[in-house]
C-alpha cells in the first residue's frame, strides 16, 4: 500500500492560484498513474486530472482543461497541481490517488490520500 501526502491547500480569491502536491511513500512504478480528485460541498467526487509518471502523458477533466495543471518531479518523487484562475466551483477537498489504468474511474484507484481542502472566495 503506497501513502499518499498531499498539501498545499488554502484558501484564495476567485481568479488566484493554488499549486497542490502529493508525495508517495514509495518511489513510483513503472506503470504507476497519479490523479487528483476533488468533492465539493454536497458534490460527490469528481476526477481532476491524471498523469502518467513514467512518460508524463495527462488528460484532464473539461472543467479545467486550460486552467489546471498536473505535472511530476521525479528527483523530488511529487506530483503537482497547479490551478490558475480559480473560480468558486473549484472549492472542494481535493484528493490524490494512485493506480495503474490510465483512467478518470475512482475505482481505477488503489491507494488516496487524506485530502487538502482548497477554498475559493468570489
Amino acid at each position: 500500500q503506497v501513502q499518499l501526502v498531499e498539501s498545499g491547500g488554502g484558501s484564495v480569491q476567485a481568479g488566484g492560484s493554488l499549486r497542490l502536491s502529493c508525495k508517495p511513500s514509495q518511489r513510483p512504478y513503472s506503470r504507476s498513474i497519479y490523479a487528483w480528485f476533488r468533492q465539493g460541498p454536497r458534490k460527490e467526487r469528481e476526477f481532476v486530472a491524471l498523469i502518467r509518471y513514467h512518460g508524463g502523458s495527462a488528460f484532464y477533466a473539461d472543467s479545467v482543461k486550460g486552467r489546471f495543471t498536473i505535472s511530476r518531479d521525479n528527483p523530488e518523487n511529487t506530483v503537482y497541481l497547479q490551478m490558475n484562475n480559480l473560480n468558486t466551483e473549484d472549492t472542494g477537498v481535493y484528493f490524490c490517488a494512485v493506480g495503474t489504468q490510465y483512467s478518470s474511474d475512482q475505482a481505477a484507484y488503489d491507494d488516496w490520500g487524506q485530502g487538502t481542502q482548497v477554498t475559493v472566495a468570489s
